[in-house]
């Protein structure tokens, strides 16, 4: 794991790599056999509104973008079905993690993952919540190892997702 990430938020103007990224991590996922994402979601637009709210984070190595996520208060209305382990207003939720395949299986998920922990402890938010496909070993792999639980499941479009929570205060 040579690569350090600097994390900061994404911009207008890096649209096009951002979603370029997207596109190959969604060709990458396809060929694993693993249909999460496609090109009803995630689209360039949901992209340009995360930047427009602000909640669009890159993780960049030397000059490229390696990681992209989206960390926000918003959860689909599915949610309120999750067992959560903290019945708080207290948390933030990570959406689109995504890691370009050629960045891919050198720890960066995982850098992105303890980068994210720690900048939202700083910030005294007490839990961590997502959905991750059960048709995505990698990340249902790195999630676990993370101190992530279930705390629920949902159907979606694509199938079934876990619900998960990690606390950190």
């Amino acid at each position: 794991m040579g690569e350090t990430l600097l994390f900061r938020k994404g911009t207008k103007e890096e649209i096009p790599e951002i979603y370029e990224l997207f596109l190959r991590g969604i060709e990458e996922m396809t060929a694993n056999g693993i249909p999460q994402w496609d090109e009803v979601y995630p689209t360039k637009r949901d992209l340009e509104l995360d930047i427009e709210m602000d909640e669009l984070y890159v993780g960049v190595s030397g000059k490229e973008i390696a990681v992209v996520y989206v960390l926000n208060k918003e959860c689909d209305e599915q949610y309120s079905g999750g067992k959560w382990t903290l019945d708080t207003d207290n948390f933030m939720v990570i959406h689109r993690l995504c890691v370009h395949p050629k960045f891919q299986n050198k720890g960066l998920g995982r850098q992105t993952l303890m980068h994210i922990e720690n900048t939202l402890k700083q910030e005294g938010i007490s839990s961590i919540r997502l959905d991750a496909f059960t048709r995505n070993p990698y990340a249902l792999k790195m999630y676990d190892s993370f101190g992530y639980a279930v705390v629920g499941e949902v159907n979606w479009r694509k199938g079934k997702f876990f619900l998960m929570e990690k606390v950190i205060s």
